[in-house]
Order: structure tokens, then C-alpha cells, then sequence
């Protein structure tokens, strides 16, 4: 019955999905890549919360939440408000340039090159940890559901290996063979079974713990747990207080702002109204998006009195212990509709940045759409495969969600620290920008996979030394050896800013940089965007004042 269910809730969405992208163009790069520049508020806003919600950020943010308990909601909250900057800053200013890709942008107000070496930066990332990422732990999620291995009768690396193939076959045809809009689609049916499905999860849970009453059981998990609603971070948590100043925010404005696998879905917005009430539709969504994905870590750690072997169980532990057998093939279909959105919008993305920033711009520049469209879908192929082979190889990384966030700063804060500066001035020239991206990657990973281990082995010993023994006290002396790797991205933002500043005032460029309007959509922006940026933006420190 649980397979039934998943099989059919998962074809329904691929039947709907089918159903509305017939018309489509998709020869063209705006058909194929944005989806034919038709998408409207509820889409974009459904198909963003579905690219970013999947078992890596449900299962890892659970995880934190088990082990520090609310403060971790920073990376749920502080989102909203970089989705309102992006649709009162940022957006207006992508759709007036006609934007296909971020790195596009970077062709016009800086060059070539840098527009090449960001595309780059971007697929790197992609292939080697984002993709591989999803796949391992959408498979992990799915594997444990159904009990594969039981189920196949296969060993627990086979059956890991079968999901991530299957995940990867399925998403592929979504992302290579439908285009954006049959991705932004899925996503958005997707996103409501997801969050009607979510918060079962908590509910049920609470009303274990309150013998069948919700609030009761809400009272007895704060009475009991009171340390755990705090939203201000302690120096040892994941996200500490202070972080949420310095670069947690530049994190989540380069999420939503600048990563082209995120910002492809306001691109292809029918015109900027459309764009800016889905991005702030989304912002409004992403503030309850705790209940999904922190308050349940919360509900485990007291459920199974914080006795679990790995944080990283604690999701899945949870919904076998609170979801009614009925329900959970709808939920796993839900999931995997999460994983496969995920998958694939990353895939689509890297579809369009290699067609049209690397094909297009480098291998044949007199390529009609339809060959730019045809390399970049066997480019996505080559991808989707690659990343298949290595998905199954990364079982021993530990917390994914932390080494996730980590890794992506190698290459988010050095391309954020370009684009606001070609945004802001209109001097400053493409060496800098190029120096900006070449000097951030290199100091980033010279500081957190180079000094941070030295510093933080080397205060571990002279505690030890000096007959510390304590975990608790060893963990504050491990969190004060070296900054967090947060306060590391503001610091090196700022440095990478100063940097292009100091050159664009020593070299600036002939000519003012000016952007041009290519009247692809139009601009005018939704009447009430400010007044609802603001609104939500108070939401959000609202709630923070409240748990603090």
C-alpha cells in the first residue's frame, strides 16, 4: 500500500508536469532555460521553496536542531529578509538587463573572462559537492523509508547506490528533456504536499508527547526543554549570536540573490511584478519554515531523551516513530518529489550556465539556440551521470548540512563581493573583479582548511596539556581558537570590496559602466513590494525578540 501510494502521488506530479510544459517553446534559450520568461508568483514562489527544501537541508537542519536547538532557525529566518533584498535590489535589476544567467551580467559590466570564471566557479561547486550531496542523502532518506535492503534484498551500500541512480535518472529527464518550467512546475505541486506532509511531522509528534493533546504536548517540551527555544546562539553552536550580523546574512543574500540555480526560477518571471510578489510569497513561507525543519529535531531530543548515535537520525527517526503507516507513502513521495526538485534544479542550472556561458561564449559563438540548447542538454547528461558515480562515495562526511555550508564558501562570498560592486559602482574594472574572485578562493581556503585546523589542534593540546579533560570546556576553548566560519566570509568580504575598490581608484575603466534596458519583460515593479518587505522583515525580528 506505502509503494502504491508513493508510485502514484509521484506520477500524478510527472502527469501534471507534462500537461502544463506542452505548449512550451523549448528550442529557444528563454523556452528552454526560462521557462519561456511565463512564470508567475505562485510558481516561482513554489518552485523556490522546493529547490532549497530537500533531505540534506530537512534532514541536516533536524540534525542541529536535536543537538542545539532553535538558534539553528537562523538559516530559515534571516532568509526571508535576503528574499525581500533581492526582489526590491537585485531583481529589478537582473530582469531590466534580460539576465538568462548571473554570469552574464558579469560579461557586460566587467568581460569574457569573468563571466567564464564565475560560470566555472558555479559548475565546480555544483558537480562536485552540491549534486553528489543530494543525491547520498535524498538516497539515505528513501533507503531508510522503505527499507530497501530488506525490500531488495541487497546490502546497504547496494540499496544506496540503486536509490541514487534512481533518483538521478528521474530527475534527469525532468531537468535535460523538460526545461525550467516543467522543473518550476513539479516543484510547485511538490511544495504543497511537502508542507502539508512537513507539518504532520511535528504535529503528530507533539501529540505523542501530549497523549493526543497538540498543546499540552507544546507545553510540556518547552517546560522541559527551555534551553532549546532559545533563538540567540551560545559561542559553542552551530550559529552563534553574533554570526547572524557578519556573515550569515551575505550566506543567505548570495542563496537567494546571486546562485543561479536559485535566482533562475525569478528570472524567468512573465515581468517584474510576477517576480517580486513570488520571491516575497516565498519570504512569507520560509519564516514558518522552523516548524518543518527545526521544531521536529527539537520534538526527538526529547522524544528519545538525546540518546540517538548520530544527530543526522534524528528526522528520519522521527517520522518512522510518529507517522501512521498510511501516511508514509504519500510523505516519501512528498520527499522525493523534495530530493528530485533539488536535484534537478541544480542540474537545469548547470544545463544553462554551460550553454550559455561556455558553449555559446567560448566553444561555437555562432551557434543558433536550438545547437546551444542540444550541447547543453547533452552537457547536463555528462553531469547527471558524473555526479551518480560519485554520490554513493561521500558516506563518510559526517554532517553533510555543516560541510555544505563550509565547502559553498570557497566560491559565495568572492562572486557576491563582484556582483554588489558591479551593481554599485561603475568605474571599477574587470582585473579587479578578477583579482576579487581569484584572491577570495584562495584566502578562503588558505584560512579554514589550512590555519583553522592548525590553530584549533593546536589549543586543543595545550588545554589537554594543562590537564583540561571537560568536553564542554574543550568545545568553548575549539569555538575561541579560530573565528567561525561565518565571521571568516564577512571579514574576507569586506577585504575582497576594499581590494576592487582600491584598483578601480588606482585603473578605472574608460567608460562609466551603464545598464541597459533590453525590454524583455516589463519592469514595473508590484505597487505594495516595500510595504510588504518591511512587513516581513518586522516578522522576522519579532520573532527573534520573542524566543530570546
Amino acid at each position: 500500500m506505502q509503494i502504491l501510494t508513493f508510485l502514484g502521488f509521484t506520477v500524478l506530479v510527472a502527469i501534471i508536469s507534462y500537461y502544463k510544459t506542452r505548449g512550451t517553446e523549448e528550442s529557444s534559450s528563454d523556452g528552454y532555460f526560462l521557462g519561456g520568461r511565463s512564470l508567475t508568483a505562485g510558481v516561482i514562489a513554489g518552485s523556490l521553496l522546493l529547490t532549497n527544501l530537500s533531505t540534506e537541508q530537512i534532514i541536516g537542519l533536524n540534525g542541529s536542531a536535536y543537538q542545539s536547538g532553535l538558534s539553528v532557525m537562523a538559516w530559515e529566518t534571516l532568509a526571508a529578509i535576503a528574499m525581500v533584498v533581492t526582489a526590491l535590489f537585485l531583481l529589478p535589476r537582473y530582469l531590466k538587463g534580460g539576465l538568462t544567467t548571473v554570469p552574464g551580467f558579469l560579461a557586460k559590466r566587467f568581460d569574457i573572462t569573468t563571466n567564464t570564471l564565475t560560470s566555472i566557479l558555479f559548475l565546480t561547486g555544483y558537480v562536485v559537492v552540491l549534486l553528489p550531496v543530494i543525491l547520498y542523502s535524498g538516497s539515505l532518506a528513501i533507503s531508510g523509508m522503505f527499507d530497501v535492503p530488506e525490500l531488495l534484498g541487497v546490502t546497504h551500500t547496494q540499496s544506496i547506490w540503486i536509490c541514487v541512480w534512481g533518483i538521478g535518472i528521474i530527475g534527469s529527464v525532468y531537468a535535460v528533456f523538460g526545461g525550467l518550467k516543467a522543473v518550476a512546475i513539479s516543484d510547485s505541486i511538490n511544495a504543497v504536499g511537502l508542507l502539508a506532509g512537513g507539518i504532520l511531522i511535528p504535529i503528530f509528534g507533539l501529540m505523542l508527547i501530549g497523549d493526543g493533546n497538540l498543546f499540552d504536548g507544546l507545553s510540556i517540551l518547552t517546560a522541559e526543554n527551555p534551553d532549546k527555544f532559545k533563538s540567540l546562539g551560545a559561542p559553542t553552536d552551530p550559529v552563534p549570536f553574533h554570526t547572524i550580523f557578519t556573515g550569515m546574512m551575505l550566506v543567505n543574500l548570495f542563496y537567494w540573490g546571486t546562485n543561479q540555480q536559485i535566482i533562475q526560477r525569478a528570472l524567468g518571471a512573465k515581468n517584474l511584478k510576477e517576480g517580486q510578489k513570488g520571491l516575497l510569497l516565498a519570504s512569507f513561507i520560509k519564516i514558518l519554515g522552523p516548524l518543518i525543519v527545526v521544531l521536529p529535531g527539537i520534538i526527538a531530543y526529547y522524544i528519545f531523551q538525546g540518546n540517538l548515535e548520530s544527530a543526522d537520525s534524528a528526522y528520519p527517526m522521527l517520522v518512522r516513530k510518529v507517522l501512521p503507516s498510511a501516511w508514509l507513502g504519500f510523505f516519501a513521495a512528498v520527499l522525493f518529489g523534495a530530493i528530485l526538485s533539488s536535484f534537478n534544479s541544480v542540474l537545469n542550472s548547470s544545463v544553462t550556465l554551460f550553454g550559455i556561458d561556455v558553449y555559446k561564449q567560448h566553444i561555437n559563438k555562432d551557434a543558433e539556440e536550438k545547437i546551444v540548447v542540444k550541447y547543453g542538454k547533452i552537457f547536463g547528461v555528462c553531469l547527471a551521470i558524473a555526479s551518480m558515480f560519485i554520490a554513493p562515495l561521500i558516506a563518510n562526511f559526517g554532517s553533510l548540512f555543516a560541510y555544505l555550508q563550509e565547502i559553498n564558501g570557497i566560491y559565495s562570498i568572492p562572486i557576491l563581493s563582484i556582483i554588489v560592486v558591479g551593481y554599485l559602482t561603475k568605474r571599477v574594472p574587470a582585473i579587479a573583479a578578477k583579482i576579487g574572485l581569484v584572491s577570495g578562493c584562495l584566502l578562503y581556503i588558505l584560512s579554514q582548511f589550512i590555519l583553522q585546523p592548525y590553530f584549533i589542534d593546536k589549543a586543543l593540546e595545550n588545554s589537554k596539556a594543562s590537564g583540561i579533560t571537560d568536553e564542554a570546556t574543550l568545545a568553548l576553548t575549539e569555538a575561541q581558537a579560530y573565528p567561525h566560519f561565518l565571521d571568516v566570509m564577512a571579514i574576507l568580504f569586506i577585504l575582497n570590496i576594499v581590494i576592487m575598490l582600491i584598483i578601480g581608484k588606482i585603473k578605472p575603466r574608460e567608460e562609466p559602466f551603464v545598464q541597459e534596458y533590453t525590454q524583455q519583460v516589463d519592469i514595473t515593479p508590484w505597487k505594495y513590494v516595500k510595504q510588504a518587505g518591511f512587513a516581513i522583515c518586522g516578522i522576522v525580528i519579532g520573532v527573534y525578540i520573542y524566543f530570546a
